[in-house]
């Protein structure tokens, strides 16, 4: 049985957030409940691991992808030819 909780109209009841983990599904009804970043709830500190994992993989791939495009303006730009002198209109 997975705990519902009541929206305020009589036939419209909705599967809480709480009601499995965030990875496996499993049921997470009368057991410890394991929580990452707020509201993601696990049914064990592996699964809870699997996302901390997956979420540090995900960041480092992001700032890595960032400071190559960083660097690669940067070099880009210093590739690029400047003209310098004294422009005199009268």
């Amino acid at each position: 049985m997975s705990a519902y909780y009541y929206s305020g109209c009589p036939d419209n009841y909705e599967a809480h957030y709480l009601d499995s983990c965030s990875v496996c599904g499993k049921s997470l009804h009368n057991s410890d409940i394991f929580m990452y970043r707020g509201n993601t709830p696990f049914c064990s500190k592996e699964c809870r691991q699997e996302q901390m994992e997956l979420d540090e993989a995900r960041e480092k791939k992001l700032k890595s992808g960032r400071s190559i495009r960083k660097s690669d303006s940067k070099s880009s730009a210093t590739n690029k030819a400047v003209r310098t002198g004294v422009v005199t209109v009268s």
